[in-house]
């Protein structure tokens, strides 16, 4: 454990007038510490929430990666090198070299940041450029840039809708999707998960609703199954509703070209909005974008708080990301080869026992547990056997539904897979799991 000790001197002049401050004595790392009572009353309560985080076995630990992001890895507490199973890597590009040199290259010409929002001093060629290119990739009108897909999301429910609108959101949308929608004003529907039967339901009684905005994950990134996308759609134009698809877990990679799960339900031209990120697939750096109809867009650019309050995105992100669509728009070798490694993993696993969740097709492979502290330390026992993959438990997924959660890349090979499968069986044993 790394302990940082602090030595303070005239710690009232800087919490209050210390003739006036009382003090408590407390602990930090073995160290005798004097702060303020009021805040040493503070420390109590955070001491015992994190002691009983740690007792029920959530407490999550950040392994620390010495090298760049990719299919083989090493790890601080490693002496070998390790598979990762556990990245957003889908495509294997976030250490591609043509992708690194478009970075670098594109901050010899633009340089480091902008030091401005887009709207004073923040838009360069070569962010206009980037919309365009997702626009064309999504097959819509137009796109704005975030600092995150959780921005996108955190955006635009607010910015669009008013109390004479309503939401119509899957009950297991993503975290930014809830708080976004949170931040709204508008009339708030939540449908049991993929139910058509209970989402015709609400879009039925809120029918007289001005605007209605259906809202879903393309692909739910702990359960790795797919949005009825088609069906979604029915019922919208049979309501007169909107669609919206965040396509965090899709974009590039998923579906026949990796135009995401309206490319795969066939039905690009029915959905409304898509919301992504460039940090996952697209390169795995950050950035996120909405896209959609010009007239969106523009209504974004002028009241989406996280775009008109943050920085722009900073020019070696925007000149990488840019470099990873030319690549995916021309270049399906990786989807296909994501697709075959994600079919090896799941028929292996399956043949070995395993619960694997998720839908056939999709990379993201849930290997179901339930005990949290089962998760975490099966997580361990694997990093022993050379693969890199996480426990993920409450507050992340549901109580009592813990699980390892496996991603395939198009960067593994048939021996990287091969590998995963057996470590999994061999901890599965030692643990009484199979």
């Amino acid at each position: 454990r790394l302990c940082v000790m602090f030595a303070l001197r005239k710690i009232g002049s800087r919490f209050g007038n210390p003739s006036s401050t009382s003090f408590s004595l407390v602990r930090v790392c073995g160290a005798s510490l004097h702060v303020p009572a009021r805040r040493a009353a503070v420390l109590e309560i955070l001491d015992k929430t994190i002691e009983d985080i740690k007792e029920a076995g959530t407490w999550k630990n950040e392994r620390i990666i010495t090298t760049s992001q990719s299919s083989h890895i090493s790890v601080s507490t490693s002496d070998k090198p390790v598979i990762n199973f556990c990245a957003n890597n889908y495509l294997g590009l976030a250490d591609n070299v043509d992708v690194i040199e478009a970075g670098k290259h594109t901050m010899d010409t633009h340089g480091n940041g902008l030091a401005s929002v887009r709207f004073i001093c923040g838009t360069q060629d070569i962010h206009k450029n980037l919309e365009r290119q997702i626009s064309e990739f999504h097959e819509l009108e137009d796109t704005i840039l975030y600092a995150s897909c959780f921005d996108a999301n955190a955006a635009i429910f607010e910015a669009l809708l008013t109390p004479e609108d309503a939401i119509f959101s899957d009950e297991l949308n993503h975290a930014s999707i809830i708080d976004g929608v949170r931040l709204s004003k508008a009339q708030k529907h939540r449908y049991t998960h993929r139910d058509m039967n209970n989402l015709r339901e609400k879009l039925e009684s809120a029918k007289d609703a001005r605007i209605k905005l259906i809202v879903t994950d393309g692909v739910f990134s702990m359960d790795g199954n797919i949005a009825p996308l088609n069906d979604i759609c029915d019922l919208a134009d049979e309501f007169g509703a909107l669609v919206m698809t965040d396509e965090c877990h899709a974009t590039g990679f998923f579906g026949k070209t990796g135009r995401g799960t309206p490319e795969y339900h066939n039905v690009m031209d029915r959905v409304d909005i898509i919301n992504s990120t460039m940090g996952k697939a697209l390169g795995g750096a950050m950035g996120g974008y909405t896209t959609g109809p010009k007239q969106l867009i523009d209504l974004l650019r002028n009241k989406a708080r996280p775009y008109l309050f943050s920085n722009t995105l900073p020019p070696a992100v925007v000149g990488a990301t840019s470099k990873v669509f030319d690549i995916i728009s021309q270049d399906y070798s990786r989807v296909e080869k994501l697709r075959a490694n994600t079919e090896r993993f799941r028929s292996g696993m399956q043949k070995a026992g395993f619960t694997v969740g998720g839908d056939w097709e999709h990379p993201i492979c849930p290997i179901m547990l339930g005990d949290a502290r089962l998760a975490a330390e099966f997580a361990d026992e694997m990093l022993l056997r050379g693969v890199f993959v996480i426990g993920f438990s409450f507050p992340v997924v549901p109580k009592g539904k813990a699980r390892i959660r496996v991603q395939v890349s198009a960067a593994h090979s048939e021996e990287d897979i091969d590998h995963a499968v057996n470590a999994f069986t061999e901890v599965a044993k030692l643990k009484g799991v199979l």
